[in-house]
C-alpha cells in the first residue's frame, strides 16, 4: 500500500465494554493508534446509539470519514454483515451499512477473529511467555480468553501462489461448549451452576469468565462477590483462585489438543489481562500439561503458550483486519 496516510476505524463491542480506536496507516503499512474512546455497552440502547454516543465524543469516529471501518462483535457472524450477540440486548446489522451509517467499506467480524488478527499485530509481539516454547510460524495459532463470556479463534497459516505467507482467521463458538468436570466436588459444583444459575448444562462462558470465578468463589465459601471483588479479595493461594487457574488450565489443555496449535496458543481477554496468576501459577500449568497419556503430555509441552497482557489486543486486531482489507483492495 502506498501513497496517503489512510484511517481505519477500530471497534471491540463486548458485553460489557465497547472499545473504539482510530488507527493510521502510513506507506510503509505501520499501524499507529491516534485516539480511543471506551464506553460501556448497556448505556446504548441499539447499535445506532452506540455509534451515536462515539462520534459525539469524538467526531472523527465516523465511519463516513475513515477509510474502512471493522467492527468487531461478540458473537456469530452471519454472513459478514449481521450478528446477534448473546450477551448483549441488541443486534448488529450492517445489510444497509452506507445508508444508515455512512460506511462505504467495512468488515464485521467475531470479537476473537479480531483476537486471532492481533497475534500478529505488534501486541502479539509483546505477549509475555507463559511456557516458552518455541513459536513454529508455518503451524496454526489458536487464541481463546475470557472476559464476559470465553472466545475461541483459529489462525491459519498458508502460502500463496507466489511462495508468500499469508494468514485466514477463522471464528468458533467453542465457548457455549459443555464445561468437562472431573471429581465429585467439581460435579457439585456443576449441580450448583445448575440450580443456582438455573442451567440446563453449565458451559465455558459459565464457568471460564468473570461470572463463573464468582460461582465458584460462592460454591466454595457461601459468599456471593461481584467478580472484581473475588480477585480483590482472594490471596493467589486461595481455593478460589486454585479452581478457577485449573479450570482455565482445562480450557486451554482442550483447545491446545483439538486445535494441534504449534504455533501457539495466545490468551487474551480481561479475566487472564487484570489476573495474570490465573495463567502463571502453578496449578494451571500443571492442568494444562495433565494429559491421560506420557506421548500427549510431550506434545503439550511443545505448543508456547501467550498472554496478550495489552487490554486493547481486540482493537489491535480489528485495525490489523482492516490493513490486511486495505492491502487486498490495493493489491486488486
Amino acid at each position: 500500500m502506498s501513497g496517503a496516510v489512510r484511517r481505519i476505524l477500530a471497534a471491540d463491542i463486548g458485553g460489557t465494554s465497547s472499545r473504539f480506536a482510530l488507527f493510521e496507516v502510513d506507506a510503509s503499512a505501520k499501524l499507529r493508534q491516534i485516539a480511543r474512546v471506551w464506553l460501556e455497552t448497556k448505556l446504548a440502547t441499539s447499535f445506532a446509539e452506540l455509534l451515536r454516543q462515539v462520534t459525539e465524543k469524538e467526531p472523527s469516529f465516523s465511519p463516513q470519514k475513515v477509510d474502512i471501518s471493522v467492527f468487531a462483535v461478540a458473537g456469530p457472524v452471519e454472513g459478514g454483515v449481521y450478528c446477534r450477540p448473546p450477551n448483549i440486548p441488541w443486534e448488529v446489522d450492517l445489510r444497509r451499512a452506507e445508508a444508515d451509517y455512512g460506511a462505504k467499506h467495512f468488515r464485521l467480524i467475531n470479537d476473537f477473529v479480531a483476537q486471532a488478527w492481533a497475534c500478529r499485530s505488534p501486541v502479539g509481539d509483546a505477549a509475555q511467555e507463559i511456557l516458552p516454547n518455541q513459536l513454529a510460524e508455518d503451524q496454526l495459532v489458536a487464541v481463546l480468553g475470557a472476559g464476559t463470556g470465553l472466545g475461541k479463534a483459529f489462525l491459519v497459516p498458508f502460502a500463496t501462489s507466489s511462495g508468500r505467507r499469508q494468514y485466514l482467521a477463522l471464528p468458533s463458538e467453542g465457548g457455549h461448549e459443555t464445561f468437562p468436570v472431573q471429581s465429585a466436588a467439581e460435579f457439585r459444583f456443576f449441580e450448583f451452576l445448575q440450580q443456582s444459575r438455573g442451567l440446563l448444562y453449565p458451559t465455558y462462558d459459565d464457568v471460564v469468565s468473570g461470572r463463573g470465578i464468582a460461582a465458584v468463589h460462592e460454591f466454595l465459601t457461601g459468599e456471593k462477590l461481584a467478580p472484581a471483588e473475588v480477585m480483590k479479595s482472594c490471596l493467589p493461594d486461595s481455593p478460589t483462585i486454585s479452581w478457577a487457574a485449573r479450570f482455565y488450565g482445562r480450557v486451554c489443555r482442550n483447545f491446545a489438543l483439538e486445535s494441534l496449535c504449534f504455533g501457539g496458543l495466545f490468551i487474551a481477554g480481561g479475566v487472564a489481562v487484570k489476573n495474570p496468576q490465573l495463567v502463571t501459577s502453578a496449578a494451571f500449568r500443571d492442568e494444562f500439561l495433565a494429559a491421560r497419556t506420557p506421548q500427549h503430555q510431550q506434545l503439550l509441552s511443545r505448543i508456547g503458550i501467550r498472554l496478550m497482557s495489552e487490554e486493547e489486543s481486540g482493537l489491535w486486531g480489528a485495525a490489523f483486519c482492516g490493513l490486511i482489507s486495505l492491502e487486498a483492495d490495493h493489491v486488486q
